[in-house]
């Protein structure tokens, strides 16, 4: 049940949510600078409920998958009354134009961050150097675990072992191990910090067999840091960068290599990878294994950089994505003449053709050989 719940929270999340909060952005950007805007609608398709608020006919269609904006002047082929030429797009100066635009992908930067948010705030930061710990094992080896018997607790931060100070999950393992063996039986001195204070335990590391390699361990596994409200915020904004440079990083890859792999995959018995493209259904899927789990934070991770991901797509200079309008104001802006829209017509029909195609063949292949669990 909890897959169930994890994928239909996170498909209305970006379908119903951050695909609506983008179009939202350019709405209100465009109002902030006096564009004539005549409609917002959540969803596609017939109409099931519209209402008029001014000169705006707010509604929602039958297919809920996203949204859109209607500006006037946008579309090369509408025709604008004489009285709303002022106001029309192409009648607006350039850095107001590129503001509109903008607002639509900085959203999703704005929602990823509330979700990233939401995650370091309460559940922690698990990409941390800190030792912390998640939980502490009742037996080890055999015998009661000598992190349970010395007292240690879920929370603690180890903040020095022996004669190292601040020590790191890497450094942490490696140093037990070398102790326990040169020192059998012989306690070792953890300092720790707790609810503000700091305690000293002494505990002696246990020598087991970890795939078979001896390892010195104590009987505790790794947590996440908790972090106040402003340490989570300050956390969010390094996330939202990451994943920003993450998804520039592989949009390259997947619109060169993956769409090869993905029709490789699709005419040929070769197996998927799990570094193959994959769409909302593979993702979903993913989403759905942390539900049955009730791995809630993977599912906030996973929710802020797929928000993030779609944003930069969205950059793309690409007509008719938002990054395809920016190019041309930059064309404009060093050129002084405005761009025929409808001879990019042609191009904007053959990029969608090409992502539809694309988008289809990842749902089949997400549905016929999904990607391997993560």
């Amino acid at each position: 049940m909890g897959s169930v719940y994890a994928i239909a929270g996170f498909l209305a999340l970006i379908l119903l949510v951050v695909i609506p909060i983008h179009e939202l952005g350019h709405m209100l950007v465009a109002r902030r600078f006096g564009f004539k805007v005549t409609e917002y609608f959540v969803g596609f398709g017939p109409r099931l409920w519209s209402r008029r608020r001014g000169e705006i006919e707010y509604g929602i269609k039958a297919i809920p998958a996203g949204g859109y904006v209607k500006i006037a002047g946008m579309n090369p082929y509408e025709t604008i009354a004489p009285e709303d030429l002022p106001r029309a797009y192409g009648s607006k100066p350039i850095w107001q134009r590129a503001l509109v635009i903008l607002a639509g992908p900085g959203s999703h930067f704005l929602v990823g961050a509330v979700l990233y948010f939401a995650l370091f705030a309460s559940y922690g930061n698990l990409d941390t150097n800190k030792v912390v710990v998640g939980d502490v094992a009742r037996t080890l080896g055999g015998g009661v675990s000598p992190a349970k018997e010395a007292g240690l607790q879920v929370g603690d931060v180890v903040v020095r072992v022996g004669d190292m100070s601040n020590p790191t999950p890497d450094t942490l393992g490696r140093y037990v191990t070398r102790y326990a063996r040169q020192h059998p039986n012989g306690p070792l001195v953890y300092v720790v910090e707790r609810d503000g204070r700091t305690i000293t335990l002494r505990i002696v590391p246990r020598l087991v067999k970890e795939s078979g390699v001896t390892k010195g361990r104590i009987g505790f596994t790794l947590g996440p840091e908790r972090l106040s409200f402003p340490k989570a915020a300050v956390v969010s904004g390094k996330w939202v960068g990451k994943a920003t440079w993450n998804s520039v990083a592989a949009i390259p890859k997947i619109f060169t290599q993956g769409v090869g792999r993905t029709f490789t995959v699709l005419f040929s018995d070769e197996p998927r990878r799990a570094d193959d493209p994959t769409s909302l259904v593979g993702v979903s899927r993913q989403i759905g294994v942390a539900g049955d789990r009730g791995d809630w934070a993977l599912f906030l991770g996973f929710a802020a950089y797929v928000t993030v991901f779609i944003g930069v797509v969205n950059l793309v200079p690409l007509p008719p994505l938002d990054g395809g309008h920016l190019l041309l104001l930059v064309w404009e802006k060093l050129t002084g003449r405005q761009a025929d829209y409808r001879k990019l017509v042609p191009i904007s029909a053959a990029v969608i053709v090409f992502l539809s195609i694309f988008a289809i063949a990842t749902v089949f292949l997400d549905i016929t050989q999904p990607l391997p669990i993560i």
